[in-house]
């Protein structure tokens, strides 16, 4: 293993304060990125999708339990599985307490193909009390690009999962598809901002780009609307 060379305090301190310029240019950076995605257009679903839920049946708008969007993470879980992808699972591990994203109007789910009937029992195992649903009766996994019918295997003709994120926005009883990011596009999320800064309306700060955004909700902005999760009034 090598490790780090050994200097004196002031000399890390130098080192450090390169580093940060560095850092804060990445913020910046990733801040216009952020704005980008933000700006980009959507797409109306028109397609009735019918999800199986610890609430039995359930449509994509059930999904937003009343809420302006909705981020879904695909759970690479395919029917004929016995349990889910490990991957998968440290993703879900990591994704905080779902009343902060609440907060701001947006709503959390994971979707797997597998039938509920498997999805229950390994939910259970891993202690999750998140949303999950299956989609073993549609094809949301398919027309989201996280199911395939080809392209595994040595020859390219096994079905195959990859695990994402897709971002929606709700307009009273439409629909619309605003973002999706597959594999190492997941890298570095599972808390309420990364997430928040995928979707349409962002963390809805004031600083943030595109304007009028922030007060989408009609509540306050930025840090005054943070609250222990348990003070959040839904």
């Amino acid at each position: 293993m090598t490790l780090p060379r050994i200097v004196s305090r002031g000399e890390w301190r130098a080192a450090r304060e390169e580093l940060l310029v560095g850092e804060k240019a990445a913020t910046r950076a990733r801040d216009a990125l952020n704005a980008d995605r933000r700006r980009l257009p959507m797409v109306e679903i028109d397609k009735e999708y019918v999800f199986e839920g610890g609430d039995g049946k359930a449509t994509l708008l059930d999904l937003f339990e009343g809420r302006r969007q909705l981020v879904v993470y695909h759970f690479m879980f395919a029917p004929e599985w016995d349990a889910g992808c490990r991957s998968c699972s440290a993703f879900v591990d990591q994704i905080g307490h779902l009343a902060h994203l609440r907060a701001r109007g947006t709503e959390f789910a994971v979707i797997s193909r597998a039938p509920y009937t498997k999805i229950l029992p390994f939910k259970a195992r891993m202690g999750w009390t998140l949303p999950w649903y299956s989609s073993y009766d549609n094809d949301f996994n398919h027309d989201f690009q996280a199911s395939f019918e080809t392209g595994a295997g040595d020859d390219g003709e096994e079905p195959y999962e990859r695990p994402g994120v897709s971002c929606f926005l709700r307009d009273r009883e439409r629909i619309f598809h605003t973002y999706s990011t597959y594999e190492r596009g997941l890298d570095g999320l599972g808390s309420t901002t990364s997430l928040l800064d995928l979707t349409a309306l962002g963390r809805q700060e004031e600083w943030e780009l595109p304007e009028g955004r922030a007060s989408a909700l009609g509540a306050p902005a930025g840090s005054e609307r943070i609250r222990y999760h348990d003070e959040y009034e839904d």
